[in-house]
């Protein structure tokens, strides 16, 4: 088991970070909400000159690697588009991405979708129009299905594995701000992250953030090396990454204060982005029995398992 990314995976992790940067960072999320037209302008081509679309985590190892950094980058900058469900198209099926649920944030995109439910079942997807707007649909709209085959097991574990190393990118931001916060912030004549009780709160959100790093890159092995249990891994990596994703909020917005509900900082658009990650395609009560009835009466195989130590 080898749980390190390849030096070529960190490399491109990080010019795609810079080039999303470079490209307007936070500002591209802001305006794809205020012209949602636009989203698929603003960010496809600046995806595609980084060679995003030509990845095939499907086939290559260290491209599946690099398609992980790629969406922890996206999610870093909060960015409003699908790119862990495009990474993740199915490679039989002539479509643009995958879906794993009846419900994305793929609508008026103007691409091909399949969807793939937990047990399988594919189906052609067409997304709807949201009923709301972005500001409150946050783009998450339902999809008509149309069933094709049983033959998406291999479609279910990348397609949940994906979008939570984005999740991922987002904790590592929310966190990053609520560092520069607490450090500029005064209170009683000293730093926020003077008082003993901001670092304790630092401190559990850091804790629950490095477990998720470290099953994301166990799941992510989990689905290069083909196990059997890897719907079983990204399950329970979907499960951290949801229980840390409210912690970590929680404590951003805390140590925030009011202000960081309001669209002048940049953790309000952050946490309103991590909405759809967090809930589709299922919360954390589902999640947790979708877990327990994969495991069944076997128990855990992954990385905290009892028979790993043997492998």
């Amino acid at each position: 088991m080898n749980l390190e990314l390849s030096d070529e995976a960190l490399a491109y992790g990080k010019e795609a970070r810079r080039a999303i940067e470079a490209a307007g960072g936070d500002e591209l999320t802001r305006r794809a909400e205020r012209e949602p037209d636009v989203r698929s302008r603003l960010v496809a081509p600046l995806l595609a000159e980084i060679g995003a679309w030509d990845l095939a985590p499907r086939t290559d190892a260290d491209e599946l690697e690099a398609a992980a950094t790629l969406c922890r980058a996206a999610g870093y900058w909060g960015l409003a588009y699908p790119v862990a469900e495009r990474l993740s198209r199915p490679a039989d099926l002539d479509v643009d991405g995958l879906v794993v649920g009846t419900r994305g944030t793929v609508a008026g995109l103007g691409l091909r979708w399949a969807a793939v439910t937990l047990d399988g079942h594919r189906s052609i997807a067409v997304p709807r129009t949201p009923a709301a707007p972005p500001r409150a649909s946050a783009f998450v709209g339902d999809l008509d299905l149309r069933p094709v085959d049983d033959d998406g097991a291999q479609d279910v574990a990348l397609g949940l594995v994906l979008p939570c190393w984005t999740l991922l990118g987002m904790l590592d931001r929310a966190l990053a701000l609520t560092r520069e916060h607490v450090l500029v912030r005064h209170q009683f004549g000293r730093p926020l992250a003077e008082f003993q009780g901001v670092r304790f709160q630092l401190t559990d959100a850091e804790v629950e953030r490095a477990g998720v790093e470290a099953l994301a890159k166990y799941a992510l092995w989990s689905v290069q090396s083909g196990l059997a249990e890897a719907v079983e891994d990204a399950l329970t990596l979907r499960l951290a990454a949801v229980e840390a994703a409210e912690l970590v909020f929680r404590v951003a917005h805390q140590l925030h204060g009011a202000i960081g509900f309001c669209d002048e900082t940049t953790l309000s658009w952050l946490s309103r982005q991590s909405q759809p990650l967090r809930r589709l395609p299922l919360a954390r009560s589902a999640t947790l029995d979708a877990l327990t009835r994969a495991l069944g009466r076997h128990g855990m195989t992954g990385l905290f398992g009892p028979s790993r130590g043997a492998r």
